[in-house]
């Protein structure tokens, strides 16, 4: 387990177990045994996923970008297969802060868009 963040803004990330599926419009895009769960502060876990588990053929970059002052900038990809796109449903930390080295280039989805579900 890697702990970050303060006292009050807790930062932990911890490997799932078993395999985790990435399904996007009713489509499978990415499956891993790699994934790892960050948990922070009050909000609800978010499951990271490698980049070279995903079809990436479905993920255009986005001109956006965030900053938390805990993990650091986030990039964006929207998903779309030429008839359907959701707009900066995933995003990234390039190079995050301090301890959270290993979430680096991992993708994470919102839940409004992507279904990430533990299938073992």
């Amino acid at each position: 387990m890697i702990e970050a963040g303060t006292k009050d803004h807790p930062i932990t990330i911890e490997p799932i177990a078993g395999r985790v599926r990435v399904v996007w419009r009713g489509r499978t895009i990415g499956e891993t045994a790699q994934a790892l769960e960050l948990r922070e502060a009050g909000y609800k876990p978010v499951a990271y996923i490698p980049r070279e588990d995903v079809d990436m053929r479905y993920f255009e970059r986005t001109d956006r970008t965030t900053t938390c002052p805990y993990k650091g900038e986030a990039n964006y990809f929207t998903l779309h297969d030429g008839d359907s796109r959701d707009e900066n449903a995933v995003w990234s930390y390039e190079h995050p802060k301090g301890d959270l080295g290993a979430i680096a280039g991992r993708l994470a989805f919102y839940p409004s868009h992507v279904q990430v579900v533990q299938i073992a």
